[in-house]
């Protein structure tokens, strides 16, 4: 097996590239999640309306089962757009902010993208799991939603 060396101008285009690509995927989860907020706020609102409405107990029962789902699918969809914190990683704001301008420069010394590329692309994954999650659910709320609805037609 022959392994090629890749020239280090490669090789800087390519952690320059993955890094742009995680800082971009990042910021479309936040954008995903926040338009699936608003959407399961406004179903809650309209479910809220009809709080007090005389429903059979099937369509009640139902119906509750949904508001719970899209409630435990706005709680992930609050940690996708929680900002982390952690300054543990030592390649990110968080860790460089507890540092001083000499700290700071003398961590500048080394190329951090790699390190950088590991903290977000775990961001990243994390991010789009309680992304996928938070949409999974959603789609089963809709589905009791639906049934509740049958459930007043009957």
């Amino acid at each position: 097996m022959t392994t090629a060396t890749v020239p280090a101008s490669t090789v800087d285009k390519n952690l320059d590239t993955a890094c742009a690509s995680i800082v971009n995927e990042v910021g479309r989860t936040d954008g995903k999640a926040s338009l699936l907020l608003a959407f399961n706020g406004a179903v809650l609102a309209g479910l809220a309306s009809i709080a007090d409405k005389d429903l059979p107990p099937v369509t009640k029962a139902v119906g509750s089962l949904a508001v719970l789902t899209l409630g435990a699918a706005a709680v992930l969809l609050l940690l996708v757009v929680r900002p982390r914190l952690r300054g543990d990683d030592r390649a990110s704001f968080p860790y460089w902010a507890r540092l001083d301008e000499d700290e700071i420069r003398a961590c500048m010394n080394g190329d951090t993208r790699a390190a950088r590329i590991r903290v977000l692309s775990t961001l990243a994954v994390r991010k789009f799991t309680h992304l996928r999650r938070a949409v999974d659910l959603s789609l089963v709320a809709l589905v009791l939603l639906a049934l509740a609805a049958a459930g007043l037609a009957l």
